[in-house]
């Protein structure tokens, strides 16, 4: 590879650059950023994009948040890129965060805090190894999990994800507008030095 490290990364530096970009967080999203705004859609496609991958974000369907992305995209004629690009919202530095309310949210919604029996099922599981069970035994481990910790998070995803998903939609459609108006400010005064 022309452009190739000489000595291979080995594991310590591929987490650390996993959890901490290389150059830094703020120039990471300044790149991402210039690449949805540059994006040659229309606006309202760009910011249906990143809205959709906003939303999907905040899923606890991890694993599955790029085709929910694309599907959400899809339904509201947004761009599937900049919805791919719009997933980064979801990140080891937010997911904590988003985790936590939409749990917090899902059961204000459902009614009240998990029960005893919720948090007892939760620990009994913690013991167990996904490399030990079958595929009844995945189930069975779904299954356990969905009421006291999965149900509640998903529930409180959808409200959250819709609000921060309008969020980024108003402002990712101000920015692509304003992108593109300086733009051809720039390319008309280029053209037209006098």
């Amino acid at each position: 590879m022309l452009f190739g490290r000489k000595k291979p990364a080995g594991w310590g530096e591929t987490l650390r650059v996993w959890l901490w970009p290389r150059r830094s967080w703020s120039r990471s999203a300044k790149y991402v950023s210039k690449r949805v705004l540059r994006l040659t859609a229309s606006p309202h496609a760009i910011s249906a994009g990143v809205a959709a991958g906003v939303f999907a974000s905040f899923t606890p369907l991890l694993g599955f948040h790029f085709l929910l992305a694309f599907m959400v995209a899809y339904l509201i004629a947004g761009n599937f890129l900049s919805a791919a690009m719009g997933t980064f919202f979801g990140n080891p530095l937010t997911f904590p965060f988003i985790w936590t309310s939409t749990y917090k949210l899902g059961t204000l919604i459902l009614s009240g805090e998990a029960d005893d029996s919720d948090t007892e099922t939760l620990s009994s599981l913690s013991d167990v190894s996904l490399m030990d069970l079958g595929f009844s035994g995945v189930l069975q481990l779904v299954e356990g999990i969905w009421h006291p910790l999965l149900k509640p998070m998903l529930v409180g995803s959808f409200p959250l994800g819709v609000l921060f998903g309008m969020i980024a939609y108003v402002f990712t459609r101000w920015a692509a507008v304003t992108f593109r108006r300086h733009r051809q400010q720039r390319l008309a005064k280029k053209n037209n030095p006098a």
